[in-house]
């Protein structure tokens, strides 16, 4: 129950911090500003397709290789490493699509938005 109230609190505080953060600096607008994230994330937008489709070639040659080896050794670690990079990629595709979904402007920190600006003290 009390940690309840304090993610909650917390909650709270966050959402009341960022109703009241001044406009960025450099006399940049609110709107400026939003319009300067939502290009950021489409670069990274585009970035993250681009490393999805050479991670995509890596993985088809991976799987081409499995054909030729012929020590079951080798071929069980073979298997392993592709199953891992074939989770990885879905993993990845499944992120893109709910950050396409989300729009422009709304990746935040942590998923190739700018970092939270720091407080002054």
């Amino acid at each position: 129950m009390k940690l309840k109230i304090v993610l909650l609190v917390l909650a709270f505080a966050s959402a009341l911090e960022a109703q009241t953060a001044p406009a960025p600096a450099g006399g940049q607008t609110r709107a400026e500003h939003r319009q300067q994230m939502m290009e950021i994330d489409q670069q990274e937008m585009q970035a993250l397709k681009a490393d999805l489709d050479k991670m995509k070639s890596s993985l088809a040659e991976m799987k081409a290789n499995l054909l030729t080896i012929k020590d079951t050794n080798e071929l069980d670690r073979w298997r392993s490493n592709v199953d891992l990079w074939e989770t990885m990629v879905g993993h990845l595709e499944r992120m893109q699509k709910q950050m396409e979904m989300m729009g422009p402007g709304m990746m935040g920190p942590g998923m190739g938005g700018p970092p939270p600006a720091s407080k002054q003290q």
